[in-house]
């Protein structure tokens, strides 16, 4: 028997993903920064068909601040791109033996984030203004991460930071929100940060404007894509940055 959030989930993520004819080439992606056109060669989502969505699938371990334990936990998403797109994030987490639930939608550019104990008591309800920000954030990063083929979309506005860099404003459903992406030497993504993302409270209620980064590292074989497998997430807090998420990127699947 599955519980809510997960029955829930198992309902949205369950249509499939409409694929898309066209093909992305290196005159579609000629308005891109240089570091930006250099990532999508190196992954292998030129000459591929842009991407309609992809599905993931996680383990890895979260905790609430920097002096809580870590909870391990799997996870799965399924999100979709395009001039609607949507995202749905379900975790299993465990904490001193006690399940946790959360499940994360964002679709039409209306974000809510659900915590319950058990399976069954609600311990977060995230929901508002702030939430539909902070989960576009999220959604700009998954397309950078999982979709580097849906980076040409016109969604998206580019600044050239250099050999090395590039700024992208994302705009979704009124909301806009921006990000700065840093390559390595072999023009891999190796970090993003944005000062869009606001840290919800563990009442689900407050939110703090803090700087939010993705590290990235050990680039593997997903199907046809070279992708990153592993990454933290990272809030900058004011009294040092702290890693709040760990993830390994068990399986990326890009329709």
């Amino acid at each position: 028997m599955r519980l809510p959030l997960e029955a829930e989930y198992r309902r949205l993520a369950s249509p499939p993903i409409a694929g898309r004819a066209e093909t992305l080439t290196e005159s579609a992606a000629s308005h891109l920064p240089a570091a930006v056109r250099r990532y999508l060669k190196v992954t292998g989502a030129m000459g591929r068909p842009r991407p309609a969505g992809f599905r993931v699938r996680f383990t890895g371990a979260i905790r609430g601040g920097p002096a809580d334990p870590w909870m391990p936990f799997t996870a799965e998403q399924v999100s979709r791109t395009g001039e609607n797109p949507s995202r749905y994030f379900f975790m299993k987490a465990s904490r001193s033996g006690v399940p946790v639930h959360a499940l994360h939608v964002l679709r039409s550019g209306t974000a809510t984030m659900r915590v319950k104990v058990l399976g069954l008591v609600t311990v977060v309800d995230a929901r508002g203004p702030e939430m539909d920000l902070a989960e576009t954030v999220t959604l700009l990063n998954d397309l950078c991460i999982f979709a580097p083929g849906a980076l040409a979309d016109p969604s998206l506005e580019w600044v050239d930071g250099g050999a090395r860099e590039a700024r992208v404003a994302f705009t979704n459903a009124g909301h806009t929100v921006h990000a700065n992406l840093h390559f390595g030497e072999t023009g891999e993504l190796v970090d993003f940060d944005s000062d869009d993302r606001l840290a919800v409270g563990k009442d689900g209620r407050t939110f703090t404007k803090m700087r939010w980064s993705t590290p990235l590292r050990d680039y593997s074989a997903f199907g046809p894509l070279r992708l990153a497998s592993r990454g933290d997430a990272v809030w900058h807090a004011k009294e040092g940055p702290y890693a709040y998420g760990r993830f390994e990127m068990r399986d990326v699947i890009v329709e």
